[in-house]
C-alpha cells in the first residue's frame, strides 16, 4: 500500500484557470507548488479558452486577461483544482480585495496534445474561474496595448517581468497600472 496524497474533495474545490505567472516555470508558481504540497491544489491539465479573450502585459510585464470575449485570441493556460484555503491564498496574491484583479467564470476546452483544436468537440468544455483585470483599468490597458494580445504567456512575454518585491514600494500596484496606461507606448 503506497502512500497516496489525499486529493481535495471535489465538492469543496474550485477549478481555477491560470494563464500567467502561476503557471509551471513562472515566478509565482512557487505558491501553486506550496498549495499542491499541502493538498490544497492539484494540476488538472493544459486547457484553452473556448472563446477569444485579450491577454496583455501591464506594468513590469505582469499578464492580464481582459474580460472581453470575442476580442484577442484563444488563450492557453493551466487548470488547477483548488481548496477553499488555497483559493483564499490565490485571491490574496491576485489582490482581489484591493481591486487588482476580479475572479469570474470562463469557459475552457481541453487542449488535446497534438490535436487539431478547431475540430475539438464543444461538449468537452467546462466553466471554471479565472482572474481578469479589474474593470477600473481594463479598457485603458487594452488601448495601451494597441488592442494587440497573445495566445499564451510564454518566456518571451515574461521577459522583463519584475517580481513584486523588486518594484518601487512607495507606489501601490494600482498606481503602477495608472502610470503604465497613461505612458506612451514603446
Amino acid at each position: 500500500m503506497g502512500h497516496e496524497t489525499k486529493a481535495p474533495t471535489e465538492t469543496t474545490t474550485t477549478l481555477v484557470f491560470s494563464y500567467g505567472t502561476l503557471k509551471r516555470g513562472f515566478s509565482n508558481h512557487v505558491l501553486m507548488q506550496d498549495l499542491i504540497r499541502s493538498g490544497d491544489a492539484s494540476f488538472k491539465g493544459v486547457y484553452q479558452t473556448l472563446e477569444k479573450y485579450p491577454l496583455v502585459c501591464g506594468p513590469y510585464r505582469v499578464p492580464f486577461l481582459l474580460n472581453k470575449p470575442g476580442s484577442g485570441q484563444r488563450v492557453t493556460g493551466e487548470l488547477y483544482s483548488v481548496s477553499p484555503r488555497g483559493l483564499s491564498r490565490l485571491d490574496e496574491l491576485e489582490g482581489i480585495s484591493r481591486g487588482h484583479y476580479v475572479r469570474q467564470p470562463i469557459r475552457l476546452a481541453a487542449k488535446e496534445e497534438g490535436g487539431d483544436l478547431e475540430t475539438e468537440r464543444v461538449s468537452s468544455s467546462c466553466v471554471v474561474e479565472a482572474y481578469y483585470a479589474h474593470k477600473s483599468y481594463e479598457e485603458e490597458l487594452w488601448e495601451r496595448n494597441r488592442r494587440r494580445s497573445f495566445g499564451a504567456y510564454t518566456e518571451k512575454e515574461a521577459r522583463g517581468y519584475v517580481k513584486r518585491n523588486d518594484r518601487p514600494q512607495h507606489l501601490s500596484f494600482l498606481d503602477h497600472i495608472r502610470i503604465f496606461v497613461s505612458s506612451p507606448c514603446d
